[in-house]
């Protein structure tokens, strides 16, 4: 049987991208400076209503540069959600910074406000990096309250985010940075690639002066700071000037996805769909669910049943505190007692099929398959 992806790129029918990448090829702008990078950045920035913005080389280089941004340096705690992949914690290692890590809350599984406020009665952080999970808000309103209260700056790990509207602003515009991932797998791809957007303007000239190795302009190479080679190749930033053109479309069909397994498991009573915020217009990156605590049908059953059947899915993301990489730093649970959030989600949830060019056909050979286990 053909293969069903998770999530996988998923170019233009009108070939928008080959017409960019062929323009770099023959204007010979084959590095990371050129017209490319200078438009996405451009069409990101009016996308989201922000000042600024750096195309890099990875989510995870936004995030590392957001922080450095911030002036996060050694020995600084910075909370951080525990829901999520351990690109959103490295960085805070690579700054030699301490992770703190806050649970989800049910209703959003995203950052706890009520973990949070446990958390700032325990430490005095530098940041707080909230991560908005498979394509839905946090709430940011109350997160932003709690960490004006205590003057710490946000920066939001939006990289499966882009283009979810909450409150009527688009995640990644909330706090002082936004991180953005275009990883193949995301709603929109540079095939590897991130960017770091913000409105302000100084900071994100830094961070570009940083990701090219922090040249100094000198006519010799000369260097008064440590850089990173993290800055977006030219040739990649053209598929992103494509792709963020069919970025609304790709939206659509995440929904009308959504949607779908939604009302096909309406009637099983042990199957709940990620539940969906009023206020929120969501990508809807990964359809996920979970199953009832005492369903005879396990995550484990369904992931196998869909695997014979060439079939792509996975386990909601396992929180950082039960990383072994991770597991010395401290853990603030929503709950006052018993397993956490993040732990149970984890224990009960699957990431369903959510690429948008599985047809209608394939999706419901999904959904037969999982139909078939109860």
């Amino acid at each position: 049987m053909k293969k069903i992806y998770l999530a996988s790129p998923h170019m233009s029918e009108e070939k928008y991208e080959e017409k960019y990448v062929k323009e770099a090829f023959d204007t010979n702008w084959l590095s990371t400076v050129g017209e490319n990078l200078n438009k996405f950045e451009e069409s990101v920035r009016e996308y989201l209503g922000v000042k600024a913005s750096v195309a890099l080389a990875s989510g995870t280089s936004a995030i590392h540069l957001g922080l450095k941004s911030l002036g996060v340096e050694k020995d600084d705690i910075v909370f951080v959600s525990d829901l999520t992949f351990s690109a959103s914690v490295n960085p805070i290692i690579y700054q030699d910074a301490t992770p703190v890590f806050i649970d989800s809350e049910p209703s959003t599984w995203n950052m706890s406000p009520k973990a949070l406020e446990k958390a700032f009665e325990k430490y005095i952080p530098k940041a707080v990096v909230v991560v908005h999970l498979y394509g839905r808000a946090t709430r940011m309103e109350e997160i932003v309250k709690i960490c004006e209260k205590h003057n710490v700056p946000i920066l939001e790990d939006a990289a499966e985010g882009l283009g979810t509207i909450y409150k009527g602003k688009y995640l990644g515009t909330y706090g002082k940075f936004g991180a953005l991932s275009f990883n193949g797998n995301k709603i929109i791809t540079t095939t590897g690639g991130g960017m770091l957007v913000s409105n302000d303007e100084q900071k994100i000239a830094k961070a570009r002066f940083w990701s090219t190795q922090s040249k100094d302009p000198a006519r010799h190479y000369q260097h008064s700071e440590i850089g990173y080679n993290y800055r977006m190749s030219n040739v990649l930033a053209g598929i992103g000037r494509g792709q963020i053109q069919v970025l609304e479309r790709r939206i659509a069909k995440k929904n009308e996805i959504f949607n779908r397994y939604k009302e096909a498991f309406k009637d099983i009573e042990d199957i709940e769909m990620m539940p969906e915020n009023e206020d929120e217009r969501s990508n809807q990156w990964l359809s996920a669910l979970t199953l009832r605590e005492n369903s005879k049908v396990k995550y484990l059953d369904i992931i196998e049943a869909l695997e014979k059947e060439n079939i792509e899915s996975r386990p909601v993301w396992k929180p950082m505190h039960l990383q072994p990489i991770f597991e010395k730093y401290d853990f603030i649970n929503h709950n006052d007692n018993g397993i956490s959030v993040g732990e149970d989600l984890f224990n009960r949830g699957v990431c369903l099929p959510s690429d948008t060019k599985m047809t209608e056909e394939e999706q419901n050979r999904v959904i037969r398959i999982i139909k078939s286990l109860f």
